[in-house]
């Protein structure tokens, strides 16, 4: 018998973490106390404009804390994930590898 993943928990997935975009912001801030948006934005490839609009929507849900200030002269922006962020995420991979685990292996052959 075919056992297909739960759709009710596909459902039920983070939509603002899952945006392919803001779950790989997520995912570096995950691996540092804090990074500076010029970091994150080499790391993920995005531009500064689309990094932008996706850490306004990550601020704004409480998940990423960003703080302006200067280094000398130049503007510095530090992002960091807030605590309800780590937790948020935390979530959401155990949501996603309870589906994964749902899914029928393509290799397995039953009978």
């Amino acid at each position: 018998m075919t056992r297909l993943p739960d759709s009710r928990a596909l459902l039920q997935l983070d939509r603002l973490i899952h945006e392919p975009a803001r779950l790989l912001i997520l995912s570096i801030l995950a691996g540092a106390e804090s990074a500076e948006f010029g970091f994150v934005e080499h790391l993920s490839g995005l531009s500064k404009g689309n990094l932008s609009s996706h850490l306004s929507k990550l601020e704004a849900a409480g998940l990423v804390a960003i703080e302006k200030s200067f280094r000398g002269k130049r503007p510095l922006t530090t992002l960091q994930l807030t605590p309800l962020g780590r937790t948020a995420l935390a979530e959401y991979r155990t949501q996603l590898a309870a589906i994964v685990a749902g899914i029928p292996d393509p290799d397995r052959k039953d009978a």
